[in-house]
């Protein structure tokens, strides 16, 4: 049985009764509010297009639609990407900043998640420009420059409290990996390691990397050690290195993504937080974990 999700970002929300109405109208089905003007959910409409449909009414609002399955609807497992996903900075570009070179680094960066170069060499041509930095200044950056995107906290949370397995995997560094995800909850953290010459960057990264293969690698081998289908798993991610854990997962998001990333994601959330995976789950407001 499909469910229509409809969920607006909570600190400017743009979904209220009369455009749930106005949708529900072409697509039949029962209306049920998971969070009073921030998220609903349309049960077994009965169009055969509600996605389309949801999305033409919506139009140019600041809403997000998707349809889900209600069988296993509640995931058990949850791999998540770091950078622009549960942070709201790229980590490299941020220390390319305390160098001067942020320009420079966040255009490789770019190019890379939307998978113009490959993600391997992108990272050791922007590691070694990053040569000398001492290791103060990386840990003034995560201090002052790194913020948690809005519902992560929240978003993980619930999902333990609710019995699910919590990754953050990131093709990021453990300096800030490790950090954020005992900060935010995760169960565990993978990433690459940043080498040092004493307190210095020595403008290299250990082998092998983490890339877009050892994410997917990650979630298969979570859901194998747990006996979980790969139905009952959720990603989320931004960019080219995520999507092919975003393919495989029963819940695949792209999380205010990269077009070419958005284009090929079964779900797209390009204005709600990270409780917008809640809702998806079906969690009313009621149940999340503040």
């Amino acid at each position: 049985m499909p469910v229509l999700c409809l969920i607006a970002n909570p600190f400017d929300s743009e979904l209220d009764p009369d455009l749930a109405a106005a949708v529900l109208k072409q697509t039949g089905g029962e209306l049920n509010w998971l969070n009073h003007a921030i998220a609903c959910e349309i049960i077994e409409p009965k169009s055969t297009d509600a996605l389309a449909l949801a999305r033409e009414i919506i139009g140019a609002r600041r809403v997000d639609a998707a349809l889900v399955p209600s069988e296993g609807r509640r995931k058990q497992i949850l791999v998540a990407d770091m950078d622009s996903t549960m942070i709201e900075q790229e980590c490299i570009d941020e220390l390319a900043a305390a160098l001067g070179i942020k320009d420079q680094v966040a255009e490789i960066t770019d190019r890379a998640m939307r998978g113009e170069l490959d993600f391997g060499q992108a990272l050791d041509t922007r590691v070694a420009l990053l040569k000398g930095l001492e290791r103060k200044v990386i840990e003034e950056v995560r201090r002052e420059q790194i913020t948690l995107m809005p519902g992560g906290r929240a978003l993980v949370q619930t999902m333990k409290a609710y019995g699910a397995y919590t990754s953050l995997v990131s093709g990021g560094f453990t300096f800030f990996a490790d950090y954020f995800a005992k900060r935010i909850g995760f169960d565990e953290a993978v990433a690459n390691v940043l080498e040092f010459d004493g307190e210095r960057l020595t403008g290299t990264v250990q082998k092998p990397i983490v890339d877009k293969n050892t994410k997917r690698d990650r979630l298969m081998a979570l859901a194998a050690e747990r006996q979980i289908p790969l139905s009952q798993t959720m990603a989320v991610g931004d960019g080219a290195n995520d999507l092919d854990m975003i393919r495989i997962a029963g819940f695949g998001v792209a999380m205010h993504a990269k077009p070419a990333v958005g284009a090929e994601a079964s779900i797209r959330i390009d204005h709600g937080d990270l409780t917008a995976l809640l809702y998806l789950q079906g969690f009313s407001d009621e149940e999340i974990v503040r």
